[in-house]
């Protein structure tokens, strides 16, 4: 189960999750993914909920259907690393803009960052 974010469409925090899950390695290039009734009631939610946040992977090429044996992460290499890539570029300016509202100079924030990545 997940815990959402009422001020967030639950498919939109679906579709987030589920990229994760590829930039992370968790659903792995070219495997299965689980089917739309099993997500569902492993993440608690309606499968129309889910089937709309698998349908924008589809969109977005991270995922392909096949018709008889489900649906399957992206094949191409450079889809997920483009997607890696895009994640943490998001999450490098929500650092950027909340080190530089607190005033942080580029080498405290650089400090920071090696900090928390050596201890992590």
């Amino acid at each position: 189960m997940m815990d959402f974010d009422a001020s967030v469409p639950i498919w939109l925090q679906l579709v987030a999750e589920f990229r994760r899950r590829i930039a992370a390695g968790e659903w792995a290039q070219d495997s299965r993914i689980a089917g739309v009734r099993e997500l569902a009631v492993d993440l608690g939610v309606n499968p129309n909920t889910v089937q709309r946040a698998l349908a924008e992977l589809e969109r977005d090429g991270l995922c392909r259907s096949e018709r008889t044996s489900g649906r399957f992460v992206t094949a191409d290499p450079a889809l997920i690393d483009d997607l890696r890539r895009d994640m943490a570029a998001q999450a490098a300016d929500a650092f950027v803009h909340a080190g530089r509202g607190v005033g942080l100079t580029l080498a405290q924030a650089q400090n920071l960052l090696e900090e928390r990545w050596t201890s992590a």
